[in-house]
């Protein structure tokens, strides 16, 4: 059992070494386990859970194991009729008043991984308090199953629709008739991932052209990670300069992540997402609340926040984090760099179809063109360029590198003081100009993590250059 350990967002594996039929098994005992033991208090409207999965090698086998395994513990369960977004899960599970649900799903990593994300009744992601008691429960019980057609005879496993009831919510959340009315042009990449053509499905018989690539199923990804930046979304980026589009967007593996491409071919970073997302909230809909973005964070965000006189929370790296902060204060949006942003009056979870909605309806109300609004940030706000590097990093190492960050931190970047540093998840190395570097071993995967942000992209890529000499000094 030591090799399944659930990280920032559920329990993640190469499929058919850790990720096998037997250990799917049992965590889905251990879950069901967890349900039966401590859930008991819980006020919900149905005591049933929901299962839902990705497009991936063998998800709707793995999903149908889960349920088989649910269903013979007792727990009424309702398995999706096909591929699922993420935040479709977690929509069923707040509107129907669920106990909890599962998603197959490993998201954004390589298509050999697969994984299980676990969503509370509350319809977000599970924190450690829970995902703890699973890992506490695995292999204390001997693993229950039922065949799934017996469980579907006997009412304990039922098959549901439970992508339409999140599409018809999106809805009333985005003004589709403004999308609808405008001419935007715009091409939409599922990178063949559960976002499917839903975007397209939702403006279909307006003024703006939707098209879309990669809508259809392949488990392989047509080998690149389902991951809304680059390379991965090398020819959205193309297609959207070469085609004249006004806008590229793009969902992930399981559809809780954004990716934007302009009409120049340049892709945002998922803070400048979460920037514009935030400044339309504020602008055009006129929405006020808290803000919460993670410790690799940008400072741009900070400074709209200060002018607005919002509260800034900053959190972990990793959505649960953020999910808590949301159920327990006043917010308005939520995000990490990677895309995922969730907002007020929705779910406490990331909803790449929903952001990517937004960003249209904001062009549409502004009648502007995206690089239009980005300059007029940068004009009132200065310029923020982000850069990420992922690092396959010696496992030997690890502990080595952030004993040595924290015995030794940096005093200074490229001639720059630091001035503050900051611990919550990994070493973030703030110099007096605002500009960044931060070091962190992810979460969910076997690599080292650096970032960095400053006033140019050319001097972004200096300070992750310099971390990344850092890393290997040692």
């Amino acid at each position: 059992m030591g090799g399944i350990k659930f990280g920032t967002d559920g329990w993640r594996a190469v499929i058919s070494d850790d990720f096998t039929f037997d250990n799917v098994k049992k965590v889905a005992q251990a879950v069901a386990d967890f349900i039966n033991n401590d859930c008991k208090g819980l006020k919900v409207k149905e005591p049933k859970t929901v299962i839902g999965y990705d497009t991936r090698f063998l998800s709707d086998k793995y999903a149908e194991l889960m349920a088989s395994v649910f269903g013979a513990n007792g727990i009424r369960t309702v398995l999706s009729d096909r591929p699922t977004p993420t935040p479709s899960v977690s929509f069923a599970i707040k509107d129907r008043g669920y106990i909890g649900g599962i998603m197959i799903t490993a998201s954004h990593n390589p298509a050999r991984y697969n994984g299980i994300k676990y969503k509370a009744y509350y319809g977000g992601s599970a924190g450690a308090e829970i995902t703890k008691k699973f890992e506490s429960y695995l292999g204390k019980s001997e693993v229950k199953y039922k065949p799934l057609d017996q469980l579907k005879s006997e009412g304990l496993v039922e098959v549901d629709d439970i992508i339409s009831g999140h599409l018809r919510f999106i809805k009333s959340y985005a003004n589709l008739k403004v999308i609808k009315n405008s001419k935007l042009k715009v091409l939409v990449d599922s990178m063949y991932g559960t976002g499917n053509d839903y975007m397209a499905m939702l403006l279909k018989g307006g003024k703006c052209r939707i098209d879309t690539i990669h809508n259809e199923k392949n488990p392989g990804f047509g080998d690149i990670n389902p991951e809304p930046i680059l390379p991965n979304l090398k020819e959205l980026a193309e297609k959207t300069k070469k085609g004249k589009y006004d806008i590229g967007l793009a969902t992930d593996g399981d559809a809780d992540r954004l990716g934007v491409a302009l009409p120049s071919g340049k892709l945002l970073t998922g803070h400048k997402i979460m920037t514009v997302l935030l400044l339309h909230l504020l602008e055009d809909k006129s929405m006020r609340g808290g803000v919460i973005q993670t410790v690799c964070g940008t400072y741009l965000i900070d400074k709209i926040c200060k002018k607005y006189g919002l509260k800034m929370h900053e959190t972990a790296v990793g959505f649960k984090y953020i999910c808590e902060l949301i159920l327990k204060e006043d917010i308005l949006i939520g995000g990490e760099e990677t895309g995922g942003v969730a907002f007020r009056d929705s779910i406490p979870e990331r909803d790449g179809i929903l952001s990517g909605l937004l960003i249209l309806e904001m062009m549409a109300m502004r009648r502007k063109k995206m690089g239009d609004i980005l300059k007029s940030i940068d004009k009132e706000y200065g310029t923020y360029e982000y850069k990420r590097l992922d690092l396959k990093y010696p496992d030997n190492k690890k502990a080595a590198l952030m004993a040595s960050l924290s015995a030794s931190p940096l005093k200074e970047i490229l001639g720059k003081p630091v001035v503050e540093v900051k611990t919550t998840d990994g070493y973030k190395f703030i110099c007096e100009d605002r500009s960044w570097l931060m070091l962190r071993l992810s979460g969910t995967e076997p690599i080292l993590r650096i970032y960095a942000e400053a006033p140019t992209e050319k001097k972004a890529l200096e300070v992750l250059e310099f971390g990344k000499r850092r890393a290997y000094s040692v």
